[in-house]
């Protein structure tokens, strides 16, 4: 055996593992950028809700207004850019990213602010959709789970660095400032992605393909598992600023601090989620949404005391996104023809139920529902049971099918 041979290819192997890996961090670098967009809004409510002049459901709209951007825009500029490089598509959604957060930045009102989060919007199931296919081409088959939660790890990480300091940002110099620090750190995002992503083709399947995985009842349920799987989560984290300074008593300026100690918890659930949807996926789904479904009816209790409401915020990050990896690695898998396609519709369904659980929670607080902002979670834990009952039918699907 030649061992110089052996040695080059062990070299080989290091270096393209190195080289993955860079890749990994830099789709990381995107995703929290645009995490930091999508959940910032809700640790600046009051903020925005008293200089614009709106109310805080009003405000909360705002959260609502991207993430229907998300949901509408994702499928339609997956099917337009089908053809296009996929790093070149990550390019130009960076670029339009940033020209929302500045807009956001310059919004002389409502309506500008709306549309902004809107723009910006319509970059983000693309880009995560996009990058999850990458970052599951990146690694040996038995760690997609785990290098797409690796990229998810950039919204983790725009909850415990991005938000608590937007936040603090926000309070200090007004919520202008803080996008247009998310300005900033998006276009450091642009300079990484052109450095450091490798250049990957266009799908090579044909569009035909890719829409008719649509039509499979597998791939309807999956992503009805996502909507309501995680919509639970935004019907009471839409709120938690409220939540925690007018019911639990904190102050205004604890917000930051308390996001941090959520960031940290879903950081743990990302990458924890990733490795048990790598060792049994439904199973570990269902286990996990009985546990976010528990966390958030427990929090309408628990919430009342200061102590009790910071251990359940940071359990309630840990389930929340330990659901991410596996709700997003099953997708992959029941539309494996339709990999970018699927991708993005699934990224549409997390910010659809993102938008349905901002309304609903909404709803309970502008009607009294229940007493109003503090049945909140409560009503949370009811979506979540929903999307429970989906993964269940879907479990059943995959025993029926792996028999047949």
């Amino acid at each position: 055996m030649n061992t110089g041979s052996v040695a080059r290819r062990a070299d080989d192997g290091e270096a393209s593992a190195k080289r993955s890996s860079i890749a990994l961090y830099a789709l990381t670098l995107g995703a929290f950028a645009i995490g930091m967009t999508e959940f910032i809004i809700m640790g600046l409510l009051p903020e925005v809700s008293a200089d614009l002049q709106v109310s805080i459901p009003m405000a909360g709209l705002l959260i609502t207004g991207y993430a229907l951007g998300v949901a509408v825009s994702a499928p339609f500029i997956t099917i337009a850019t089908h053809r296009v490089p996929r790093k070149a598509l990550l390019l130009l959604l960076m670029i339009i990213f940033i020209a929302g957060n500045a807009l956001a930045a310059l919004a002389p009102n409502y309506a500008v602010l709306m549309v902004a989060r809107i723009l910006a919007a319509l970059t983000h199931g693309s880009f995560f959709g996009v990058g999850s296919v990458i970052a599951s081409q990146l690694v040996p088959k038995e760690k997609r789970a785990g290098a797409i939660a690796i990229m998810f790890t950039g919204l983790t990480l725009a909850n415990i660095l991005g938000v608590p300091i937007g936040t603090f940002i926000g309070q200090a110099y007004g919520w202008r400032a803080t996008f247009w620090l998310i300005t900033v750190i998006g276009f450091i995002a642009l300079l990484g992605i052109v450095g450091l992503v490798p250049k990957v083709k266009a799908s090579p399947s044909s569009l035909s393909q890719e829409l008719g995985v649509l039509r499979r009842p597998t791939v309807q349920v999956a992503l009805l598992m996502t909507v309501f799987g995680f919509g639970g989560v935004f019907t009471a984290f839409s709120y938690i600023a409220p939540i925690l300074t007018d019911i639990t008593g904190f102050s205004a300026s604890s917000v930051s601090y308390i996001l941090v100690l959520f960031g940290v918890g879903i950081t743990l659930g990302n990458i924890y989620g990733g490795k048990l949807a790598d060792r049994a996926l439904l199973p570990s789904l269902l286990g996990i949404l009985l546990v976010l479904a528990v966390v958030l009816a427990v929090f309408s209790v628990t919430d009342q005391n200061k102590i009790a409401a910071l251990i359940t915020v940071f359990l309630l990050g840990v389930a929340a996104f330990g659901t991410v990896p596996g709700l997003q690695l099953h997708m992959l898998n029941m539309a494996k023809e339709a990999p970018t396609l699927a991708s993005s519709l699934n990224i549409a369904a997390f910010n659809l139920g993102n938008a349905i659980g901002a309304y609903i929670g909404g709803l309970v607080i502008d009607y009294g529902i229940g007493g109003g902002l503090p049945a909140v979670p409560w009503v949370a834990s009811l979506v979540t049971v929903i999307g429970l009952l989906f993964t269940w039918w879907g479990a059943r699907q995959q025993k029926q099918k792996s028999r047949s």
